[in-house]
């Protein structure tokens, strides 16, 4: 029969999945891992596909899930891990896709300590800023 259901979105590691002909939203590929910060942290999953019977999983990396029994909304994805959003169910809408962000690594001895609106940290020898919305640095 005719599914109700739709596929997973992409993310930036994998494809996502197809929805089941049981009506079931296919899950949202995964992200992609980075240690740009000092510690593994899995970006950009894509969005779960909405189901008739079950949502479809976001993908690791923030993405949000599906809307689910004919009239879910969609999850947003998670921000500052830029995960999509979930696709929704009839007469819903679908999540928001989660807002990025924008991390600069460096060697501590070429950092002025001279930024704008980021979050400073360091890693043994280096300098890591963040930026969530708009700033500058200068190194």
């Amino acid at each position: 029969g005719q599914s109700l259901a739709g596929g997973g979105g992409g993310g930036a590691g994998a494809v996502g999945t197809d929805a089941s002909a049981t009506n079931v939203g296919g899950a949202g590929g995964i992200g992609k891992a980075s240690t740009i910060t000092g510690s593994s942290v899995t970006y950009a999953g894509g969005g779960g596909g909405a189901g008739f019977v079950t949502y479809g999983l976001g993908g690791a990396g923030g993405g949000g899930r599906g809307g689910q029994n004919g009239q879910g909304p969609g999850v947003f994805g998670t921000d500052n891990l830029g995960g999509g959003g979930g696709g929704s169910a009839i007469g819903a809408l679908g999540g928001d896709g989660g807002d990025g962000i924008v991390i600069v690594r460096m060697p501590t001895a070429n950092y002025s300590g001279t930024q704008s609106n980021g979050t400073v940290t360091t890693d043994g020898t280096d300098t890591i800023i963040s930026f969530n919305t708009s700033g500058s640095f200068v190194s």
